[in-house]
């Protein structure tokens, strides 16, 4: 716990590197993309780093089935996976930022939430 104070207070001392690794972090967030797929690749839902969903693309063979229940679930089941993966990348920038202000990762990303 000493090492992580010692590491926030040194950095209190630095605002520029966490202003730098901020703005960095904001940069990397809209162009952060994921796919999530359910039903054998029937449904893909693509999300972004705002937790924006940018696409779904439904396949013919889906539309076929003509079962509305099915797809519905299929769309929830791709969209949370491509979310999933989303906040994944997004934990992994944010322990990248972390270290690159000399600070233990977990740290940041409680501190912001994560």
């Amino acid at each position: 716990m000493f090492k992580e104070l010692s590491a926030m207070m040194s950095l209190m001392g630095n605002k520029s590197k966490i202003q730098d690794e901020m703005q960095k972090f904001q940069a990397t967030i809209p162009t952060i993309t994921a796919e999530g797929t359910a039903g054998g690749g029937m449904v893909t839902v693509k999300a972004n780093g705002k937790m924006e969903i940018l696409s779904c693309k439904i396949s013919e063979d889906a539309l076929k089935l003509n079962d509305r229940e099915m797809l519905e679930d299929l769309v929830i089941a791709a969209a949370n996976q491509a979310l999933a993966k989303v906040r994944d990348t997004l934990a992994a920038e944010t322990a990248k930022m972390a270290g690159n202000m000399g600070l233990p990762a977990g740290m940041l990303g409680g501190m912001m939430g994560g």
